[in-house]
């Protein structure tokens, strides 16, 4: 299926690109979610005359991750855990829990955004990639202290 991407897609392509993707891919995720118009001749001439529109829509978007990421550079992410003698957690720390503490702290966060590379199963310092969009991947670092028991 070949589709008019009308934001920039990581992986996939820039603003106004003709790409072709599966067709579920198209109809369940770019459509529905107005990422993308079926290449016909008559969706290339509606974008072709909304263009404007869709590249300060797409600077908007640009805009909004570059202030997003600001906060979230701003804010140091430390959890308490519960954690063994060998500074194993009993558990792991996942993309909610960091989603939830930065929702804790005024941040919206979406947890899909959030990309753990390995499991984070131990104490300690761990670099953490939040992928607000394909031009701003913002690294942070997630600490994981023990929890003090009372």
């Amino acid at each position: 299926m070949e589709v008019i991407l009308l934001e920039k897609i990581g992986k996939l392509g820039d603003l106004g690109d003709s790409v072709r993707v599966r067709s579920g891919y198209g109809r369940n995720f770019l459509f529905p979610q107005g990422k993308a118009l079926p290449a016909t001749k008559e969706n290339l001439a509606v974008f072709d005359a909304r263009r404007a529109e869709y590249e300060a829509r797409q600077k908007e978007i640009l805009d909004t991750a570059n202030v997003l990421a600001a906060k979230v550079a701003d804010i140091n992410v430390v959890l308490d855990r519960p954690a063994g003698a060998t500074e194993k957690l009993f558990g792991s720390v996942t993309n909610a829990d960091i989603a939830n503490f930065f929702k804790d702290n005024d941040v919206e966060v979406v947890r899909s955004t959030i990309d753990i590379p390995k499991p984070i199963r131990t104490l300690g310092e761990h670099l953490v990639r939040i992928r607000l969009h394909p031009d701003v991947i913002p690294e942070i670092t997630v600490t994981v202290e023990r929890t003090v028991s009372r």
